[in-house]
């Protein structure tokens, strides 16, 4: 796992010094320990530098040293990732008469360039974020993995390109301003994160996940190589899906066990992580699996007991860490490492899990992906309720239950039942886009209403948050829309939030993260199943729990899903208050000119006097202020 970055400049009598390259490689030395690498070409229009930093895992040798080329030094890359069928393609390659000097995957990229263009990613098997100089045709090209599991970041203006797989190393090329992108505010506020392609920089763009980025003649074209496919089902028995699923899961974890170095995985106690590390044990009977976890004082939150029960069921060298309130000490070095207002407070315990387990390993597996390839969160349950719901008659909806539920008084805790059940009634009527927005969004409409202030709506006065969901909603029925959903999850809150989080931990602490539910051969074949295969009455992830259910124990599969959070809302009123005050109610905070003072004032104060549940929204705030301060002040 590595660090890219790069500089194409097409201005006349452009040049790049090496020095310019070697300090956008210093911001992501936590990418890239063990070694940097630095090409520079500046005989040639577009003059152009690529620089890399390395953290070694397959083939340690020095000469798997990055920047890398081919014998005649016409082509280059930096490559940040694993290509998990590498040998395969090695073979096929010496086939055809390639000589290779290395036993590294990127030698392989670049000898499967030479022979297929800018198709070789379409056969690469594993998660990576790469550029290719092409000296012949004076080509650059980019690209992002299937699922964006590895990130890449670029800019173009004016003749100057430039990317990087962070944004501390993109913005310390000098002719890339700060300049915020006020469009993108709406978006977190609503999301948590910043939707790709758009960033919270103007002119700052993020490469989509399963797309090429070509850039020839101081132009550029963006190109989709790969999507999932869920319209065309495959028509097999449920028996045969189950067979099949677990072969391609069991080789998916597989592949992902070469390493050259030592090798372990997170441990929820959840199915996902369960599953993993059960066929890790599996796969490997002669040695321990090394098992990390992390857990909370708050017993609301905590998990430890559950990951014992695998640890115990597959005897597992295993590791704990608890969270506590002084955990947010390392939030400053999480605003720098994001480098774009992130509000999902669970990016806290995945920087701590990752952490511990750099201690004893270098790579990592987890459960990634398996809640948007089998169902897995409660809201896909929840449109299945609420379709059943709307056929109730709407008198009897509207003047019996939700008058009588919403009557009922509210909790200060947005989790409990009560609560729970009133934000599914408030969203159950809503069309498909606006329901899954009500059931997701830190900031709802409602709530976004009051928030903003009427300069921050005159500068930006189209808000639609709906407007990156509604291409999604194509579905009728009720297993159309959990296919519509499934694939809005896949393609926006995944990468977005999911592989955002687990990338920036792992890599702050020079740990490399594996997704065998993201291997792409796997996901495309759940894709093509039925989904009453994936929630059949109304159990979650139905065909995934019958595959495990001779591997996993009944109490771990049968559980109810926790997620990953913090008690972060009972540590705002208490530990924390002086925290959110201070940052919240500073002036320089309330006269940012975003957001309405005295609502934001209201906010704070009803979630402090317990009078309501304020903790996503005020989370998402003290994110973006916690931001701006560091890169904007």
């Amino acid at each position: 796992m590595c660090g890219i970055c790069g500089i194409i400049n097409y201005r006349q009598s452009a040049k790049i010094e090496a020095s310019a390259i070697d300090n956008m490689c210093s911001m992501m030395i936590h990418r890239g320990p063990d070694s940097a690498g630095i090409y520079v070409e500046n005989r040639y229009c577009p003059v152009v530098g690529f620089g890399h930093r390395r953290l070694s895992i397959i083939d340690l040798s020095e000469s798997a040293h990055q920047p890398m080329s081919n014998k005649d030094k016409t082509i280059w890359i930096v490559f940040n990732g694993e290509i998990y069928n590498f040998r395969e393609l090695r073979k096929t390659l010496e086939d055809k008469g390639h000589k290779f000097n290395s036993h590294s995957d990127t030698e392989v990229i670049v000898h499967l360039y030479e022979e297929e263009g800018i198709d070789c990613v379409k056969k690469l098997r594993g998660m990576f974020a790469l550029a290719i100089w092409d000296l012949n045709n004076k080509t650059i090209l980019l690209a992002r993995d299937r699922f964006g599991k590895k990130p890449l970041l670029y800019f173009f203006k004016d003749g100057l390109f430039s990317f990087a797989s962070e944004f501390n190393a993109l913005l310390a090329c000098a002719d890339i301003s700060k300049e915020i992108n006020l469009k993108a505010i709406p978006d977190y506020m609503t999301f948590g994160y910043i939707p790709a392609p758009e960033s919270i920089y103007s002119g700052v763009y993020k490469l989509l996940p399963g797309h090429v980025l070509i850039l020839k003649n101081n132009e550029v074209k963006i190109q989709r190589y790969w999507q999932l496919e869920y319209k065309k089902k495959n028509n097999i028995s449920f028996q045969d899906a189950a067979d099949t699923t677990e072969k391609l899961l069991r080789e998916a974890v597989k592949i992902r066990l070469q390493s050259d170095v030592p090798l372990g995985a997170f441990l929820s106690g959840g199915i996902d992580s369960s599953t993993v590390v059960g066929l890790m044990a599996q796969l490997s009977p002669a040695s321990k699996i090394k098992t990390f976890s992390i857990g909370f004082d708050d017993k609301d939150f905590d998990e430890l007991k559950y990951a014992r029960i695998i640890a115990r069921q597959f005897n597992t060298k295993h590791h704990e860490f608890v969270v506590k309130p002084n955990a947010l000490e390392v939030l400053p070095e999480l605003v720098e490492r994001y480098g774009e207002p992130y509000a999902d407070s669970s990016c806290i315990p995945t920087y701590y899990v990752a952490r511990e387990t750099r201690r004893f390993v270098t790579v990592a597996l987890n459960g990634d992906g398996g809640d948007e390839l089998f169902s897995g969160y409660e809201r896909y349950k929840a449109f299945y309720l609420s379709n059943l719901y709307n056929h109730i008659p709407s008198l009897l909806r509207k003047r019996l239950i939700e008058f009588t539920v919403n009557s009922l008084p509210g909790s200060p805790d947005e989790r409990s039942p009560l609560n729970r059940l009133k934000r599914f009634l408030r969203g159950a009527s809503l069309p498909s886009s606006n329901r899954y927005l009500h059931w997701i969004a830190f900031f709802d409409e409602k709530l976004q209403q009051s928030l903003y202030a009427g300069s921050f709506l005159a500068a930006v006065p189209e808000l639609n948050p709906t407007k990156l969901l509604s291409p999604y909603f194509t579905g009728r029925n009720r297993h159309e829309i959990l296919d519509n959903i499934l694939c809005l999850d896949t393609n926006t809150y995944l990468p977005n939030d999911l592989l955002v989080k687990v990338d920036i931990a792992t890599m702050a602490n020079s740990l490399e993260a594996r997704s065998p539910f993201l291997d792409h051969r796997l996901a495309e074949f759940v894709a093509s199943l039925r989904v009453d295969f994936k929630m059949r009455y109304f159990i979650k992830k139905f065909l995934l729990k019958r595959v495990i259910k001779d591997l996993i124990p009944k109490k771990i599969i049968n559980r109810p899903k926790m997620g990953f959070g913090l008690p972060v809302g009972k540590w705002f009123r208490v530990e924390l208050k002086g925290l959110l005050t201070d940052t919240l109610l500073s002036g320089k905070s309330l006269n940012r000119g975003y957001f309405n003072p005295e609502f934001v004032k209201s906010l704070i104060a009803r979630h402090l006097e317990s009078k309501a549940d304020y903790t996503q929204q005020l989370w998402c705030l003290l994110m973006l202020e916690l931001w701006h301060r560091r890169f904007i002040d």
